[in-house]
């Protein structure tokens, strides 16, 4: 039998509820031994993995994984939302009773990791000192060393911040248990896989997988699932799938701040890393904070509302990350950085590294390449063309690495939020942006936020898949309710920010060229956005929010033509009108909406009625 509390004692771990916890798995799952990590650990653990074949060199400090076949992305399907209270019961939560999934997870873990070492990660998902700290605290044991190694790179590592909890109790306990990956049935009738938040017991329990999202408990299942549970239920704050940016103006010394969510392949990592123009580069510097959750709260001395990222690090889609579409992304995965990949191509031989989009074709010698599954690329019959690299290929590196990086991005304080932002990939119906001054019509955008269907079996022609503030995986309580605690916090900021929706990929209908460049140019719009809450630009007001003119945007250097420039500042009635009867079709799926949305659907469907 493992001395636990000799490892704990060791490791100076004196919490009894986390001592209790500790044991308490470490029985249940049948390890072998027990060992406590903290950040300055890496380096020895990076070293045992290599020694190891956990992890391939990839360059000068930089490291190459490769996961079990069926086991790249997280499983919706597979994902539970349990609580006591079957009133927490949502659309997209899959809720299920704590009552059913505890024991359930618990038999499958039961003597799961028999001759394995438990690692026990103490982590914090705020910075030091935040007004939020109590509920970003946890201790996440996992039989895998590699999830370690991500794990220091996603979130604070360390017994430390344990030890800083006024309440001993109020910890997240995250239980994370591989299992045998090639025999547990993925994606079949008899799948044996369960990644389950006990939301209002604070207890992660996640079984079948070593992936990402699925196995690094601090990063989604906390920051974003529990988050939100907790943000709810204490009446303090929320936790959304949000990027985080300040934008500086120089020429005043002015910082501000703007989050917001985007579905999937909807440009959040590319606008979150972005850098300004270059012809805007000598008056604004854009600041990356994070490109994946931020937790929002009012700060109660100021009155004002107040954002931060949770996370310690970017786990970021390889695919099609190249100089041009995201030169920040490619600088915080250079030789040093520490950056650990997975999924990619590699050459075994060079330690090189590939993905679809990192240059427009594949290395054209493809002697020693293996794709993703191992396989060697050299070995192909003439004409395969799968890719390479996975589609979810993914890079992981710690925030520090981010050439542009926020210097307060640790700071306890956060950042006042100026703006909250949406955006989905359509290629017509939205403008480039349109922003909103009222608080329930915002509310009410980002709750109908959707993205096109990704084929026709999705919904009916022009319907959008419709993701709630982007938040659509990771709810995990009643929309309804969802939606009254939003107006409840935002609402009582003495300052409200301004709202918008924005889309870079709106396309001419005959040849499909996109009418906006994107990338570094989609500052300008938002530079538009802080001028019109400033009151320095009035725009023009249509039945669903206002939109700039040509005139006061500013285009210096943007190689854009009259036609594009009027369709992308234009709404089409039409659409739009058509647009609402899908939205009244969304929203009426889910309970206790507040009649304040409701409202504003109806204001902005009337306008759009008296214009037509």
């Amino acid at each position: 039998m493992v001395d636990v509390d000799a490892t704990l004692d060791e490791a100076g771990i004196k919490n009894p509820h986390v001592r209790e916890y500790v044991k308490h798995w470490a029985d249940l799952t049948g390890a072998e031994r027990v060992e406590v990590v903290s950040a300055a650990d890496d380096s020895r653990l990076i070293a045992e993995a290599l020694e190891d074949g956990e992890l391939l060199p990839a360059g000068d400090g930089l490291y190459y994984s490769r996961s079990y076949v069926k086991d790249t992305a997280r499983s919706e399907e597979r994902t539970i939302v349990a609580t006591n209270d079957p009133k927490d019961k949502g659309v997209y939560n899959n809720w299920r009773p704590a009552s059913e999934m505890k024991p359930m997870l618990e038999d499958r873990m039961r003597g799961a990791s028999k001759g394995k070492t438990m690692y026990v990660i103490p982590y914090l998902m705020a910075p030091p000192g935040n007004a939020l700290a109590p509920w970003a605290a946890g201790v996440q044991v996992t039989d895998t060393r590699t999830v370690v190694l991500h794990m220091i790179r996603m979130a604070r590592v360390g017994a430390e911040f344990l030890e800083a909890l006024e309440d001993p109790e109020q910890f997240v306990r995250a239980v994370h248990v591989t299992g045998d990956l090639e025999n547990l049935g993925q994606g079949t009738p008899d799948d044996q896989r369960y990644f389950v938040t006990v939301a209002d017991e604070r207890t992660i329990l996640h079984f079948g997988s070593s992936y990402g999202g699925n196995a690094l408990l601090g990063k989604i299942a906390h920051g974003l699932r529990q988050g939100a549970y907790d943000g709810w239920a204490s009446r303090k704050f929320l936790a959304e799938q949000y990027m985080l940016i300040g934008i500086k103006d120089k020429q005043t010394g002015k910082t501000y701040h703007i989050c917001g969510g985007f579905p999937s392949a909807s440009g959040k990592t590319n606008l979150a890393m972005m850098l300004a123009p270059d012809v805007l580069g000598d008056r604004y510097h854009v600041s990356f904070y994070g490109d994946d959750i931020a937790w929002l709260w009012v700060d109660e001395e100021s009155g004002k509302l107040y954002g931060m990222n949770p996370e310690y690090g970017v786990f970021g889609v390889a695919k099609d990350t190249n100089e041009g579409t995201n030169p920040t992304a490619l600088a915080s995965i250079a030789e040093g950085t520490h950056a650990i990949f997975t999924n990619i191509a590699y050459n075994v031989e060079t330690h090189e590294v590939w993905w679809e989009g990192r240059t427009p074709q594949p290395p054209a010698d493809t002697h020693g390449w293996l794709d993703w599954t191992g396989s060697p690329i050299a070995d192909r019959e003439n004409g395969d063309d799968s890719p390479w690299a996975h589609p979810n290929s993914r890079f992981t590196t710690q925030l520090d690495n981010v050439p542009n990086i926020a210097d307060d991005y640790n700071a306890a304080a956060g950042v006042p939020i100026d703006a909250i932002i949406f955006g989905g990939r359509t290629r017509d119906r939205e403008p480039l942006i349109r922003a909103i001054t009222d608080l329930a019509e915002g509310v009410y955008d980002g709750l109908t936020l959707g993205a096109e269907a990704t084929s026709a079996a999705e919904g009916v022609e022009g319907m959008l898949r419709y993701d709630p503030m982007s938040n659509r995986p990771f709810m995990a309580y009643g929309e309804g309710d969802y939606a009254e605690h939003y107006l409840k916090i935002v609402g009582a900021a003495k300052d409200l920010p301004i709202f918008a929706h924005v889309n870079w990929f709106q396309k001419d209908p005959e040849d499909g060229h996109y009418l906006w460049p994107g990338y570094r140019d989609n500052l300008r719009p938002l530079l538009w956005l802080l001028q019109l809450k400033a009151g320095e630009v009035t725009g023009r007001q249509t039945p669903v929010g206002i939109i700039p003119t040509a005139e006061e945007l500013n285009l210096d250097g943007v190689d854009i033509s009259d036609k594009d420039l009027e369709t992308i500042l234009s709404i089409d009635n039409a659409r739009w009108r058509q647009e609402m009867g899908f939205r009244e079709e969304h929203l009426q799926q889910f309970d206790n909406m507040p009649e304040a949305i409701w409202e504003a659907h109806r204001r902005v469907s009337a306008a759009l009625d008296a214009e037509a």
